[in-house]
């Protein structure tokens, strides 16, 4: 079990804040809830002495903190390969397949990315969520940081939630657009099935912008790129079928089969091939949380949907122009 140890004088500057306060600003590697959970529990003292977080500093005390980190998650170790495309001391960066659930959950008690990586790296278990700062959703494919410390978990969790970590995505839509634009829409929960989120009013949702732009059209579909501003529950999937664009292959949302007139065989299984949404995150970049370096990231488009791009490019190019939608 990891040990955390620091002392340090509370600065002059600090004089006549709350003691909770004080600890935040001199321990910016911890959140303040982590704090004062230690602090209540008697791993920080004051002056040598037990404090309370409201207690009022006067600055120059001597603070010592020597905690435990506890295991954060019980979720099984599993031997399940990794695509680690960076990793240092305090993060992994990594390229997840399709079909690799992130979290343990109803019907996917095993098998997980938490699970392997907690055989990839044990320490993880000592950190909230195994180090995961963020998801994608099982059949997306693509980048993912992991915390490795609670220093870096509490930085990256801080950057996401200031949208200082740049994602971007490629994904084939239904139907062909001309140009890019911005989906403002706020999302929450659908009211009538559980499992999929909506547009919904701002009262009722979380706001969410994404901003997409074309990068080549298809006889009956597109392909696109799409950067996130925010990073909601299935934001992209939802934010394209609301302006009238499903993901191919999209089992929640309305991807269905869709084939210009005189398809190829070639697009017709590539097409009924496709049992996912036609989602990849191709692009990581950010601000390494400790040494605050410029990291940048790029992921190969997998395998099926590179199959599933080339199809419909053969397909266009030997169409007649009046076979185009």
């Amino acid at each position: 079990m990891t040990v955390i140890r620091h002392e340090a004088e509370v600065p002059l500057s600090a004089a006549g804040w709350r003691f909770d306060r004080a600890l935040a600003d001199m321990f910016p590697d911890y959140s303040r809830s982590r704090l004062v959970s230690w602090l209540k529990a008697g791993a920080i003292t004051l002056d040598g002495a037990p404090a309370t977080p409201r207690q009022m500093v006067k600055g120059g005390e001597h603070v010592r903190l020597e905690a435990e980190l506890e295991v954060e998650v019980t979720t099984a170790p599993e031997d399940i390969a990794l695509d680690i495309v960076h990793e240092d001391e305090y993060l992994l960066v990594l390229n997840k397949p399709a079909g690799l659930v992130v979290h343990p959950g109803a019907g996917n008690p095993a098998g997980t990315l938490l699970n392997a990586l907690l055989h990839y790296d044990a320490r993880l278990a000592e950190l909230p969520r195994g180090g995961i700062v963020h998801r994608l959703d099982k059949d997306t494919s693509g980048l993912m940081v992991v915390a490795r410390s609670l220093a870096a978990h509490t930085a990256l969790v801080d950057m996401l939630s200031r949208h200082d970590v740049e994602r971007q995505y490629e994904a084939v839509i239904l139907g062909t657009m001309v140009a890019g634009g911005t989906v403002d829409a706020a999302i929450g929960r659908h009211m009538g099935d559980r499992l999929r989120q909506a547009v919904r009013d701002e009262e009722d949702g979380k706001h969410a912008v994404t901003h997409y732009r074309m990068r080549e059209r298809f006889r009956a579909h597109s392909l696109i790129q799409c950067n996130l501003e925010t990073g909601r529950t299935h934001q992209i999937r939802v934010h394209m079928t609301h302006i009238g664009h499903p993901l191919v292959g999209d089992p929640l949302y309305g991807g269905g089969l869709r084939l210009p007139k005189g398809a190829s065989p070639e697009l017709v299984a590539a097409l009924r091939g496709f049992r996912r949404q036609a989602l990849h995150a191709e692009r990581l970049a950010f601000e390494h949380p400790i040494t605050r370096e410029p990291m940048s990231f790029s992921a190969a488009r997998p395998d099926d949907l590179q199959v599933l791009i080339d199809a419909m490019r053969d397909d266009a190019r030997g169409a007649e122009p009046d076979d185009w939608l």
